[in-house]
């Protein structure tokens, strides 16, 4: 767009969720992270991703035929005050996309609840539905990507698309936030230039992305020191293969806990 014609989504138009520029114009008039997570689950930016997810809740998998699925875009969880926060990558399609919560209803998110769970991070070691009685302490569960993606992989496209809602909520957050663990190289590749324009000074040549992967950073605001914690994805293959087992989860998240003082 060039720079004399008018936004469109300008402040006097009612903003449109199919728009693609709807998550950059929306995330950062977001003054709350309850602000963010209402205005996200509106989101129909990215067509793709739309109709997914919407299909997947019609056809349904056979254990979850009973099940009205969310199908909507799955806001982050956790206390506006956390001081972690943790980066996935996207909705599972049966599990985020059926529950309307982060990581819960799928075995990835059964792998992270429990090892939270045993760090003293989460209030119970199972995950199954809103209003479980899960509750997160001094932490927060967030997403790249907040709609479930076909083979679980989002287009590059269908990724900065959304990154104003990550960014947003990493803003939001600054004031507590001590450490960051991003689960995957696909988190940690998201990451990295949204606490570059944050105004996060990267070290040059960036970070690898590596299990046990220890960054880091000062907030060039403040001068205080924040934690980039590498950790793989709990992700079936991952957990199936032992390229990720329950000790090395557990060894990230303590760390990640000492770090931000919990």
């Amino acid at each position: 767009m060039r720079r004399d014609q008018p936004d469109a989504l300008g402040s006097d138009v009612s903003p449109d969720p199919t728009n693609p520029r709807y998550p950059a114009h929306q995330a950062p008039r977001c003054h709350r992270l309850a602000d963010v997570e209402t205005t996200l689950m509106a989101c129909r930016a990215c067509p793709r991703l739309v109709a997914w997810r919407e299909r997947v809740a019609e056809v349904k998998r056979r254990a979850f035929r009973d099940w009205e699925y969310w199908a909507k875009p799955v806001p982050g969880f956790g206390p506006a005050d956390a001081t972690l926060a943790i980066i996935g990558l996207a909705p599972a399609a049966h599990g985020g996309n059926r529950t309307g919560r982060i990581f819960t209803g799928d075995p990835s998110g059964d792998v992270l609840y429990a090892a939270l769970h045993a760090v003293g991070l989460a209030s119970q070691p199972t995950a199954t539905h809103r209003g479980d009685g899960l509750e997160l302490r001094g932490v927060r569960i967030t997403v790249p990507v907040h709609c479930a993606p076909p083979d679980n992989r989002p287009s590059s496209v269908e990724r900065d698309t959304c990154r104003p809602w990550l960014a947003r909520e990493l803003d939001l957050l600054r004031p507590t936030l001590r450490v960051v663990v991003a689960l995957g190289g696909f988190g940690w590749q998201v990451l990295l230039p949204v606490l570059a324009e944050a105004g996060w000074p990267l070290p040059r040549p960036r970070p690898r992305f590596g299990h046990g992967a220890h960054v880091r950073l000062a907030d060039s605001r403040t001068g205080r020191e924040l934690h980039l914690l590498g950790c793989y994805h709990p992700s079936q293959r991952n957990m199936s293969t032992r390229t990720l087992t329950v000790p090395m989860v557990h060894d990230v998240l303590h760390q990640a806990a000492q770090l931000a003082g919990r």
